[in-house]
């Protein structure tokens, strides 16, 4: 699961781009009890979900060329610009070069060559999210991609990252991912391959986010005019979780971890 100690690599920042921000914020805060805090003049609109004080995730409105609302997973990188580059050596694209936000950090988004969009963040004064592998926080993030082995070598190339192979029992062989040197104990994520998923049809890094009860989760959301995309399962050795969209498109999971899941 996640934490707040962020290293090269590991997902320490997710934002959402929404069509009504005020419609957001009232989905997500019902939802998981966040709250919307703009960031002020010259920020451009964007502005920070919190919850308990703490920041759980930006949000914005998208720019013409970014399409649907959707939502967007960071990486740690200690040089975004040198990422970058390795992205495009790596047959990746670069929507958006390494942009500096202030004095807050350095920001870009790239896809990998699968498709899929991502976003580097480059600590200055901001390091990441203020809360992680917490209720009602970003705990777990997945891609799905085409080509599972094409991706790895990607991500390997352009941030370190390692993968290993987990089998849990009734699912198969899940592929994890974890920052380069740190151990499968420090495992953030996953890789799904595309074909065969029943829910999954196009490229994307899909975050989820941490709850006390994944069917009550589900309840809420529908009333809040989101969408199950897929209702709640248990997954042995994992826990019980379920794929959503919030009322604009924008597509996340949540998921209540089993006891002792790490």
């Amino acid at each position: 699961m996640l934490t707040t100690r962020y290293v090269t690599g590991a997902p320490n920042w997710i934002d959402v781009a929404t069509s009504d921000l005020d419609g957001a914020a009232s989905f997500y805060g019902g939802l998981f009890g966040w709250r919307f805090r703009p960031a002020g003049p010259g920020a451009g609109g964007y502005g920070f979900f919190e919850r308990d004080g703490r920041i759980v995730a930006g949000g914005t409105r998208p720019a013409p060329e970014q399409g649907p609302p959707s939502w967007t997973v960071y990486f740690q990188s200690h040089d975004a610009a040198a990422a970058a580059e390795a992205s495009e050596r790596a047959r990746g694209g670069v929507l958006v070069r390494p942009t500096d936000v202030r004095d807050q950090g350095t920001a870009a988004v790239l896809t990998d060559r699968g498709g899929a969009r991502f976003g580097l963040w480059q600590p200055g004064r901001l390091g990441g999210l203020g809360v992680a592998g917490e209720t009602g926080a970003l705990c777990w993030v997945e891609l799905y991609t085409a080509d599972v082995a094409a991706a790895a070598a990607y991500y390997r190339a352009v941030l370190g990252l390692e993968t290993s192979a987990v089998r849990f029992p009734g699912a198969g062989t899940y592929t994890c991912v974890n920052p380069a040197g740190e151990g499968e104990e420090s495992m953030f994520g996953g890789v799904v391959p595309l074909a065969g998923d029943p829910v999954e049809t196009d490229a994307h890094w899909l975050p989820y986010f941490a709850v006390d009860d994944a069917d009550a989760a589900v309840a809420r959301a529908g009333r809040l005019g989101g969408a199950v995309r897929m209702a709640a399962t248990d997954i042995e050795g994992v826990g019980r979780l379920a794929r959503l969209a919030d009322p604009y498109g924008a597509r996340f999971a949540v998921l209540r971890p089993s006891p002792g899941t790490a």
